[in-house]
């Protein structure tokens, strides 16, 4: 055991097994070109919640929550959903057979499907979406290196071979649906593909292409999933450039993609992917999906809005969609998920609060609409939160958020030299741990500052008025006694003050003074903010409250007579 104030030792570094993995090989690109380029418009989204994020949860969505889901994702202007793997489980078969025979497919949203290359799972898949107007038919195989060595055993030939096969069941089987008027759209999964072999990605790729037949004006989509986050997202923008550059057929395929977030950078992917000439993003509600999630669509939609590009979804509550969310998944949001988390708005640094505040301000202040507030990317009303989100005080806190709340909240705006005064007070309440709730401050500025125990009480006044003068006739307990005072002035606030010099020998010196409304109608209050000074020049604040903004004038001079003797 270490003997107190006596230094530790320093601590034998050790290491992890760093030696059993190798470094992904980049791709030879030296002329790459998507550094260049800047996302500009939205892309075509697909929703793959009720599929990919489906199989990840612990607890499969219900029938009714997968419904919930869904029209959610219609609401949020979705126009392609992955409903479900229907050969692979009754109840997706038996949701996609609900949702195409009680009419809920939207003119103009197109449902898809995933399936694998084997014939009995594409004549079943076929069965659930008979009927529909519009289906994309998700067929994959997996193409990676590792996969044809470990699982499949097979060779580079006989894995085209595989998906050529495959294609041309499809599209025999959907033949079927196409004449009796469902529109189908063909998307192939090369499944690994960051970790397959480029030329190959294209290899199986064009023939696939090549027994479809996909024209320029009836596209077929060639998804390039990082299925396994293997690399940087640089590397898997270099890959899709390499690709789109060599696929001989590129202007009869939608490129699309489908990252996972292995590394933590499936959304960065997803983005630089754009930029490397993609047209369609896969992906979930906030990343759900297998090990650590899909590309988080939220994040990439509200990333593109930030930047002034319309997303094309809309997301402006936030709040129901978590909701729905972590209803149907079972999995909480975390308080700092990107635009959606509880915090994700909040300062509690004393240096953010002070900036946020003055930025609010000059957003208030102006009128060209362009939101440019420090340490916040967007407006938070954009999403369904509140400007009284954005700033909470705890031991971190300084003066600024204590303002900001006080004016946020309350409507009460202190001056400086008060706020000052002010600041310690929550600081020390604060030190206590946690986080101070508005109320909380609240109570302690009126502790401090409105209702001052002390030697001095206003019980009731009258004000007349005597020629241009007015004159105060008031009542004040001081201690135990009850003391009738008078006194003459300009006004009543002046009459009040010589009734308190003169009678009870009080020197009052007034050095500040403010008054305004904090709200409107009849339930409007006055403050009243004044400072006064001793014989010593010290200062002392008091604030009065009311309706009647003589009663709160008078409130706050009691209440700086008060503190001053306190």
């Amino acid at each position: 055991m270490t003997a107190k104030n006596q230094p530790l030792e320093a601590a034998t570094p050790r290491k992890m097994p760093f030696q059993k993995y190798k470094a992904f090989q980049p791709v030879a690109l030296p002329d790459r070109t998507w550094p260049d380029q800047v996302i500009s418009h939205a892309p075509r989204w697909c929703s793959v919640d009720l599929r990919d994020g489906n199989q990840a949860l612990i607890e499969p969505m219900t029938p009714d929550e997968k419904l919930k889901m869904y029209l959610l994702l219609l609401e949020l202007g979705f126009k392609e959903i992955e409903v479900g793997f229907p050969a692979a489980s009754q109840t997706d078969f038996d949701f996609v057979r609900l949702i195409i025979e009680q009419n809920m497919i939207p003119d103009g949203v197109i449902i898809q499907v995933l399936c694998q290359a084997r014939e009995e799972l594409i004549i079943r898949t076929c069965e659930a979406v008979k009927g529909a107007r519009q289906v994309i038919f998700h067929l994959y195989n997996s193409t990676s290196t590792l996969q044809r060595k470990v699982v499949f055993n097979m060779s580079r030939e006989q894995v085209v071979q595989l998906a050529t096969d495959a294609t041309a069941m499809v599209k025999a089987h959907t033949d079927i649906l196409q004449a009796e008027g469902t529109d189908v759209i063909l998307e192939y999964s090369p499944e690994s593909y960051t970790a397959t072999e480029m030329d190959f990605a294209v290899e199986i790729c064009d023939a696939v292409m090549n027994v479809w037949q996909p024209t320029v004006a009836k596209k077929m989509i060639l998804n390039l999933p990082s299925t396994v986050e293997m690399a940087t997202p640089n590397i898997y923008a270099d890959q899709l450039e390499w690709f789109i550059r060599h696929l001989p057929q590129r202007d009869k395929a939608v490129i699309s993609l489908h990252t996972h977030n292995d590394r933590g950078t499936g959304v960065a992917a997803s983005e630089l992917g754009l930029m490397a000439g993609a047209d369609r993003i896969e992906g979930t509600l906030f990343g759900n999906g297998e090990r650590t999630g899909n590309c988080d669509l939220i994040t990439m939609a509200m990333n593109m809005f930030s930047q002034g590009v319309d997303p094309e979804l809309y997301l402006s509550d936030m709040p129901k969609i978590v909701a729905v969310s972590e209803e149907c998944t079972k999995i909480p949001i975390h308080v700092r998920q990107p635009y959606a988390g509880e915090l994700v708005f909040t300062a509690f640094s004393g240096s953010h609060q002070d900036a946020i505040r003055k930025g609010m301000a000059r957003v208030d202040g102006e009128s060209a609409g362009i939101w440019e507030v420090p340490y916040l990317p967007i407006d938070p009303t954009d999403v369904g939160g509140s400007y009284r989100e954005t700033v909470r005080v705890n031991s971190q806190s300084g003066k600024g958020g204590v303002a900001f709340i006080l004016e946020s909240y309350y409507g009460v705006s202190l001056p400086r030299p008060l706020l000052l005064e002010f600041s310690p007070v929550i600081q020390k309440l604060s030190e206590g741990g946690g986080e101070l709730k508005p109320d909380t401050i609240w109570d302690a500025f009126v502790n401090e500052f409105v209702e001052v125990e002390g030697p001095y009480r206003l019980i009731d006044y009258k004000v007349v008025a005597n020629g241009e003068r007015q004159v105060c006739e008031a009542r004040i307990k001081v201690g135990e006694n009850v003391i009738d005072i008078r006194g003459e002035g300009n006004g009543p606030i002046d009459a009040f003050i010589a009734a308190m010099v003169e009678t009870l020998n009080e020197p009052l010196n007034v050095i500040d003074y403010q008054e305004y409304a904090l709200n409107e109608g009849s339930q409007a209050q006055a403050i009243c903010i004044i400072a006064i000074t001793d014989e010593a020049d010290s200062k002392f604040y008091g604030v009065g409250l009311s309706q009647n903004t003589i009663t709160a004038a008078f409130g706050s001079i009691i209440a700086a007579i008060n503190r001053k003797w306190r």
